[in-house]
C-alpha cells in the first residue's frame, strides 16, 4: 500500500478537513495558513516559506509567525529561491523602500533565524528554478514578469523526492488564482497533465 503526501494549498479546504489532512504520512504545507487549523490540520512535515520581498520580512521582525503553532511542528523548512535566482529576476525596492528595512532577498537572515530554533533549511537549488520555468512554458526573456508560484514549486519538488511507484500525492486547497505575475492557467494544465499520468491526485 503506498504511503500518503497531502500537499496542501492557501486555498480553502472543506472545513472539518483537519484530521484527515494530518493522518498522512507526510504534510506539505506553504508560508501562512488561511484557515484555522481544525479545517487544514497543524502537521507539518515540510513548510515552504517564500524567502523573497516583505512576506518573510514581516515573519522575521515581529508578526509572531515563528512561534505560531504551524511553525513550531515544522519539522522541514525549505526556502523556493535561490539567492542567484532572485538576483537575476526578481524586482529590488527602490531606495527609500530599502531604507525602511525592504530587501528583495531574505535567504540568510531566513536561515540565521529559523536555524536558531533548531530547524533544518534548504535552499531550493537554482537549476531546479530554471527547470521549473521550463516546464511552464515561461522563457528566459519573459522570467523578470513571470514567476513560478510557491505552491508550483512545492509540487514539482515533491514529485522529484515522493516517487509515484511508493508515494500517492493528494493536493487540496489549490484554486490556481491570485497574484497576476503567477501563470495560473499553465500551472493548472502542468498539474491536470500530471494527474492524467498518475502521478497526482486531486482531493
Amino acid at each position: 500500500m503506498s504511503k500518503r503526501v497531502n500537499i496542501i494549498g492557501n486555498s480553502r479546504v472543506q472545513a472539518g478537513s483537519g484530521a484527515s489532512i494530518d493522518a498522512a504520512d507526510v504534510v506539505i504545507r506553504f508560508n501562512e495558513p488561511s484557515q484555522p487549523l481544525e479545517d487544514i490540520g497543524s502537521k507539518t512535515d515540510i513548510l515552504f516559506l517564500v524567502n523573497s520581498g516583505k512576506s518573510m520580512q514581516s515573519w522575521l521582525v515581529g508578526t509572531g509567525y515563528l512561534d505560531s503553532r504551524l511553525f513550531r511542528e515544522a519539522k522541514e523548512i525549505i526556502l523556493p529561491y535561490h539567492p542567484i535566482v532572485i538576483a537575476r529576476y526578481h524586482p529590488h525596492p527602490n531606495l527609500l523602500s530599502r531604507l525602511r528595512g525592504r530587501r528583495a532577498d531574505w535567504t540568510w537572515h531566513a536561515i540565521v533565524d529559523i536555524g536558531q530554533r533548531s530547524k533544518p533549511v534548504t535552499v531550493l537549488s537554482a537549476g531546479f528554478y530554471e527547470q521549473s520555468c521550463e516546464d511552464l512554458g515561461i522563457p528566459p526573456a519573459r522570467r523578470h514578469e513571470l514567476f513560478p508560484s510557491t505552491g508550483f514549486l512545492g509540487i514539482r519538488y515533491a514529485l522529484q523526492r515522493f516517487p509515484a511507484s511508493e508515494w500517492h500525492i493528494e493536493l487540496r486547497g489549490f484554486s490556481w488564482t491570485g497574484w497576476k505575475r503567477h501563470d495560473w492557467e499553465r500551472e493548472r494544465s502542468w498539474v491536470l497533465q500530471r494527474c492524467k499520468e498518475g502521478m497526482v491526485a486531486i482531493g
